[in-house]
């Protein structure tokens, strides 16, 4: 299958690692991947900041980007840029009056899937271990993102994933689908509430006696891994696709002090 990677912006900018991640477990299942030029922002900050005007031109430039290259199905390692790709591209266009364009979108949106629905639902993968060689032993927690939770009702497909990683092992978060306070501009336009918000998620994942707490979008993923460095925690935060990209062979290496940054394990 020829899978097109939609990096998006701040794994792009910040956790390139993650993208790399990503591609080297689609490789690994035998798929071709492929990185359509031109590809940027989704425009999920600008709709969800009410500038629903100026989202239409960044959505058209997503829509030209994927619709000039290749490929069966897309991918991104987010769920939130999922999200916006299935439910708010159309949605601006038609608000526009840009029928041409939503229905354009409309197409694109189907074929894109996060990382997790792609693997299970798309290319069956249910046994980490068994069918990528995923290893990771450590104790982690995980959090669900409420745009995967909500707008992709993702389920259990990334912890299950996660649970069947070899030599894991997965604590419960407590309030676990409790939002951590990130929300894109919220945390700026809303800094007081955002980190009251933040600081409850931190207590809760501290309780756990995880050393990482993993996660399937790089935003909330830096969001809790500042607060947890903040609070001079010893708890660090890793994304999906890098725990089941690390293998036996080339393990994804943890000293006791992680944080996500510059996507990788510091």
């Amino acid at each position: 299958m020829r899978i097109a990677l939609f990096a998006t912006c701040i794994v792009d900018a910040m956790y390139p690692q993650v993208a790399v991640a990503t591609v080297n477990i689609l490789e690994r299942l035998g798929h071709e991947v492929v990185f359509p030029a031109g590809q940027a922002c989704c425009g999920q900050m600008h709709v969800n900041s009410g500038y629903a005007d100026a989202s239409v031109p960044v959505i058209r430039n997503h829509v030209r980007a994927f619709e000039a290259a290749e490929w069966d199905v897309a991918v991104a390692p987010s769920g939130s840029c999922v999200a916006s790709v299935k439910h708010q591209h159309a949605q601006m266009a038609r608000r526009a009056g840009d029928e041409d364009l939503a229905a354009r979108a409309e197409t694109i949106g189907r074929g894109t899937y996060e990382l997790s629905a792609l693997l299970t639902d798309v290319l069956g993968v249910t046994d980490a271990a068994a069918q990528l060689g995923s290893w990771f032993p450590h104790r982690i927690t995980y959090h669900p993102s409420c745009h995967g939770m909500r707008l992709l009702r993702l389920g259990d497909r990334q912890l299950d994933l996660l649970r069947s990683v070899e030599g894991i092992e997965v604590n419960p978060l407590p309030q676990a689908e409790e939002c951590c306070g990130f929300g894109g501009t919220f945390s700026v336009k809303n800094a007081a509430v955002s980190t009251a918000m933040l600081d409850d998620k931190v207590a809760n994942v501290v309780a756990t006696g995880a050393s990482l707490c993993a996660g399937g979008d790089a935003s909330c993923l830096m969001h809790m891994g500042g607060g947890l460095s903040r609070q001079h925690t010893d708890v660090g935060t890793v994304h999906l696709a890098q725990v089941l990209a690390s293998t036996r062979e080339d393990p994804l290496v943890f000293d006791g002090a992680a944080q996500l940054q510059g996507g990788a394990l510091r």
